[in-house]
């Protein structure tokens, strides 16, 4: 059994996560996730959220699943949000295309290949269909819209669709969130929420999902003045993988400070560096593998059409490498277009530290004249001479001036113009913000951590499996036990069980079996502590670390204080 089957067993029968609706035969791309896993999904959400949300000061907003559709006709997502979709002529199984290349081949990121190389490397390489083995060369790959559609309200009148990433609910109402900034740059927006996308393929678990969970910050900033606190990272230490490291023949990632990284031009964009170094620190708390992680820069031919850079955090996992996040400046791309598309003002007035004196040239075009003489034509002439006096003072100098419109040429008398430059007085302009985004996949992270914290020992001569899970994530922190059901220990174990819980601490009480088998299934789904009650005459208890197995006495008075200091960190199992 590979890692991956595995872990994927002990996930099923533990209560992490498990293929849903499995008693109507389960759909590919959903998920459910168990008692363990739920817990384990929200720890990690919330320390995403202190990190991201509370330390930087940052809002919170909670957007619709479903939105209308002229959001996603701004955004592109109607016309550019597409996979490559190949059937298999034999069995009429659809696949993405790329996902079978890169399966097959040496050759990664086929994504952002065209469709006639990609369909050129499924002939080179014989490569066939996985679930029926029938030759895939010559058949044509679509174009498939990974949106889910729906309608809102009776009747298709309104179309919907549901998000496919939780970012859009965060653009689409800056004009009201500026609002709540007092119009100051930078402030940033979180959201942790579902998305949704109809992946072709749905395959490995939660790697490829139809419904997942992001956790998303949009910080808007002006690219002018606003810079990062870089030195908050500097010395902050990772493994980055550049475009030019990819494209050497022996390029391996280098381990170097975010601050030197950005010295030496190899992270060209200072807030891209920033989050970087943020996440590393967090992706290390929360329990993924330092040795099984990099930041990768896109390629070139990866890039989206509105990002000058863009990195992705990476996890190794049974041997492949998995995209965890990705960190890009997305411009003004997002808010110009829902600007151009709807009726708000995307954006915002910025405040000169002093009145600016300024040259404006004008033109008041004489409509008496422009209307007989030019018909319908004659309101976007007068747009067009305004146009042309802003970009091109020159051209007004003459007798007549020269326009174009739709591809036809007027020539207007400068009479009729009304050509005039005159001196105002300006206390700021409005800017359109540019936006920094860190966009992290939670299913992905926490799939991720439970891989990494997966060991397998012997204790006792008997084989053994655990989660070495961090205990600030794990879903369970401790479980306590009664040694016998003798001389009223079961119920001494629940009352503290009891009181632990009222401190706030997560607990799983066991009184079934044997102590040995009871840590073994408490080790198997990661929890850090166990608290075993005997018949102590001193009043004490023993607790139990699951990664060494050792054990400490503790009074039963002091048992709630240490384990909340271990649960916070203030304490170490060691110091005990």
């Amino acid at each position: 059994m590979t890692e991956t089957a595995t872990v994927v067993e002990l996930a099923k029968r533990r209560g992490y996560f498990f293929q849903s609706s499995r008693a109507y035969g389960g759909v590919s791309g959903f998920y459910t996730y168990g008692p363990q896993g739920a817990a384990l999904k929200e720890n990690i959400e919330d320390t995403w959220r202190e990190r991201f949300t509370l330390k930087e000061g940052n809002f919170e907003v909670d957007a619709p699943i479903v939105m209308p559709e002229p959001v996603f006709e701004a955004s592109g997502h109607l016309d550019g949000f597409d996979d490559m979709l190949v059937e298999c002529p034999e069995c009429h199984a659809s696949h993405r295309a790329d996902h079978i290349i890169e399966d097959n081949t040496g050759i990664e990121e086929a994504e952002s290949l065209p469709i006639p190389e990609v369909e050129n490397l499924l002939a080179e390489h014989e490569l066939t269909c996985p679930n029926c083995g029938a030759d895939l060369a010559g058949q044509a790959i679509e174009e498939f819209n990974l949106m889910f559609q729906t309608s809102i309200g009776p009747g298709s009148s309104q179309p919907g669709y549901l998000r496919p990433e939780t970012a859009q609910g965060i653009f689409v109402e800056f004009p009201q969130l500026k609002e709540y900034a007092r119009n100051q740059l930078p402030f940033g927006v979180t959201q942790i929420g579902p998305a949704y996308r109809n992946e072709i393929s749905p395959r490995k678990s939660l790697l490829r999902l139809r419904e997942f969970t992001q956790a998303e910050l949009e910080l808007f900033i002006d690219p002018e003045e606003d810079e990062p606190a870089l030195d908050v990272v500097r010395d902050v230490e990772a493994p980055l993988y550049s475009a030019e490291m990819q494209e050497s023949d022996d390029g391996e990632p280098v381990t170097m400070a975010i601050g030197d990284a950005v010295d030496e031009g190899i992270i060209s964009d200072a807030w891209v560096a920033y989050y970087l170094g943020l996440a590393k620190q967090w992706y290390t708390r929360i329990g993924i593998d330092m040795e099984k992680f990099r930041f990768r820069q896109h390629l070139p031919g990866e890039l989206a059409h509105y990002a000058a850079d863009c990195w992705d955090a990476e996890a190794l996992v049974d041997g492949d490498w998995i995209e965890l996040a990705g960190f890009a400046n997305r411009g003004d791309y997002d808010l110009s277009k829902h600007g151009s598309y709807s009726d708000e003002d995307f954006t915002l007035f910025k405040q000169y530290d002093e009145p600016k004196h300024v040259e404006r040239a004008t033109v008041d075009p004489d409509m008496s004249y422009l209307g007989p003489e030019f018909g319908g034509a004659a309101a976007d002439i007068g747009e067009a001479l305004q146009t042309l006096a802003e970009r091109d003072r020159s051209a007004f100098d003459g007798d007549s001036v020269e326009v174009e419109v739709d591809g036809e040429a007027y020539e207007i008398p400068s009479e009729h113009v009304n050509f005039e430059v005159s001196e105002e007085t300006e206390a700021g302009e409005h800017i359109v913000p540019h936006v920094i985004e860190p966009s992290f996949g939670v299913d992905r992270a926490l799939y991720t951590v439970v891989h990494h914290a997966y060991r397998e020992d012997e204790v006792e001569g008997e084989e053994r499996s655990y989660l070495a899970l961090k205990p600030e994530v794990a879903p369970t922190f401790v479980g306590v036990f009664p040694l016998t059901s003798k001389d009223g220990l079961p119920e001494t174990a629940q009352s503290v069980a009891t009181e632990l819980r009222e401190r706030g601490l997560s607990v799983a009480y066991d009184d079934s079996g044997s102590i040995g088998r009871r840590y073994r299934r408490q080790d198997e789904v990661g929890t850090p502590f166990c608290v075993t009650l005997d018949a102590d005459p001193e009043g004490t208890a023993t607790i139990r670390e699951r990664d060494s197995t050792e054990q400490v006495r503790v009074d039963l008075d002091e048992l709630a204080d240490v384990l909340t200091a271990l649960r916070t960190g203030e304490r170490t199992f060691d110091t005990l």
